[in-house]
């Protein structure tokens, strides 16, 4: 599998990696806009880290959705981008589909999974919960199957989020995905 990593500080001091990935096997992942891995976006002591990343989401307009931990089979998003903020414990999470990168998360992390992006829990450490949110006006949908080329074309053709959902107006989104 062909990809690149990056690493990076973005205007907020918070240290980024982006991940470029191609399709692989039924995950279509999304060879145009790369995830994008924050780390320690917030302080993993912040009292009530979880309501914390919700303000965060929310402010920057990614409506958090649930509270939970990453499903533990491969599967991708074809209607909606995501984020996940690691709100405790860790995890391995195994991004790309089938065979994909393993990445460990902890409390403070996030990952911005563009739409299409295969994710899949691999293994956990203490109790490991993530919130998750999308731009506003995107729906996500659960896929665990090939799309047609017409669903290829509409999750290529989902609008850019107006604002990063780490740092708003400012952040790495803005600049990567284009």
């Amino acid at each position: 599998m062909k990809h690149d990593r990056e690493s990076t500080l973005h205007p907020a001091d918070v240290s980024y990696e982006a991940l470029r990935l191609a399709p692989r096997e039924w995950v279509p992942n999304n060879s145009r806009l790369p995830v994008l891995i924050y780390r320690r976006a917030l302080d993993p002591s912040t009292k009530d880290l979880g309501k914390a990343f919700e303000a965060l989401f929310t402010r920057n307009e990614w409506p958090p959705q649930w509270r939970d931990s990453i499903f533990d089979y491969h599967h991708f998003h074809s209607t909606a981008h995501e984020a996940l903020a690691v709100i405790s414990g860790k995890g391995n999470v195994i991004i790309g589909g089938p065979g994909g990168d393993v990445i460990s998360f902890e409390a403070g992390d996030v990952v911005l999974l563009p739409a299409g992006t295969g994710h899949c829990l691999q293994s956990t450490e203490g109790r490991f919960q993530v919130v998750g949110a999308y731009p506003e006006g995107q729906q996500w949908d659960i896929r665990r199957d090939a799309l047609s080329k017409e669903e290829i074309a509409a999750m290529e053709a989902l609008p850019f989020p107006r604002s990063d959902p780490v740092s708003g107006s400012e952040g790495p989104l803005l600049d990567q995905w284009k």
